[in-house]
């Protein structure tokens, strides 16, 4: 099983990878080849895709049963103790941190855990 998501890439190339995949929705591709054939569509996409991305997740012998493969993406394939994991990138280039990106977050206690604790409280107290 292979899928192939291109962004911004040529028609061309998309018109291509038809020949032996399945576009499922604009950019996407899906299909059963060899893995020679999965070697060279990876060839011809990153020899015509120019100033696009690319992403290759295909079926491997291993622990995860998949391998990942990637072209000018941001997110980038990482091996962790035998797992590949994709790392995402540490800025967005949008001023949002790689923790959720939430720049104004609040630090400290929620409020339901100090009604919780208050609560708690009184009722030590009025034993």
């Amino acid at each position: 099983m292979v899928v192939v998501v291109l962004t911004a890439c040529p028609v061309g190339l998309r018109g291509d990878l038809t020949r032996w995949l399945l576009e499922i929705a604009s950019g996407v591709f899906v299909g059963h080849v060899t893995a020679r054939v999965r070697d060279r569509l990876w060839e011809r996409i990153t020899g015509q895709i120019r100033t696009g991305k690319a992403i290759m997740v295909y079926s491997a012998r291993n622990e995860q049963h998949l391998g990942f493969k990637v072209h000018r993406s941001d997110w980038n394939p990482v091996d962790c103790e035998g797992l590949a994991l994709m790392e995402k990138p540490a800025d967005g280039g949008d001023g949002r941190s790689a923790g959720g990106g939430n720049r104004y977050r609040r630090t400290g206690w929620s409020n339901a855990s100090k009604y919780r604790r208050a609560a708690k409280f009184r009722r030590s107290r009025s034993d």
